[in-house]
């Protein structure tokens, strides 16, 4: 009984997340209609989807111990366990450092869009979703080292929304911030970064 209302609490909470988080990268479409509170909707809007995601977390990492009694994939993987720790290391080392410095650079835009906010610097100059690329990483790790293939199905499943949140987001950035943004495009990677040798 335990592991059904845990897996239905996972279900749920990631259609709200999803939900919700769609509903924050679209501040500059929401403006037309609703005027200036369309920032504000949009930074409660992501704070919804955080406590969800939170949620959602949780009851990722509780299906270890309470797995579905008819889960089709295996307990463990195949392979020896250190195996997956050496993975998930390799995974989640640079996927937090990227995390890190993203927020860091995105300032209070990572949980609350500004309506006056200028287009970001620092690593946002190589990638333009660093965040959602290393948020997406740690559902990985965490599967792996949880030693749950369910698990990492799972985060296979969340993959191309996370992908889809960053098409819906290029495109309020683009009402927002119009030719610039496109130019900006034009000179950086979305998921796998574009350095710039010949900088000055």
């Amino acid at each position: 009984m335990l592991s059904i209302l845990n897996i239905l609490s996972l279900l749920v909470s990631s259609v709200g997340f999803s939900l919700y988080y769609i509903l924050s990268v679209k501040p500059a479409r929401m403006e037309r209609t609703k005027g200036p509170k369309a920032y504000q909707l949009a930074a409660r809007y992501r704070m919804i989807c955080s406590v969800y995601m939170a949620i959602a977390f949780v009851n990722f990492v509780l299906y270890r111990w309470l797995p579905l009694s008819f889960d089709p994939f295996p307990l463990r993987f195949p392979w020896p366990y250190w195996l997956s720790i050496v993975i998930a290391l390799g995974i989640g080392i640079p996927a937090t450092i990227l995390m890190v410095v993203a927020i860091r650079d995105a300032g209070k835009e990572t949980l609350a869009p500004e309506k006056d906010h200028t287009l970001y610097t620092g690593i946002y100059e190589s990638i333009r979703h660093p965040q959602a690329l290393g948020e997406l990483c740690i559902w990985y790790v965490v599967a792996l080292l949880l030693d749950s293939p369910f698990l990492l199905f799972i985060s296979v499943l969340y993959t191309p929304l996370w992908i889809l949140w960053c098409f819906l987001e290029e495109k309020d950035l683009v009402i927002r911030y119009g030719k610039s943004y496109e130019q900006y495009r034009l000179r950086t990677g979305m998921f796998i970064p574009r350095f710039h040798l010949n900088k000055q």
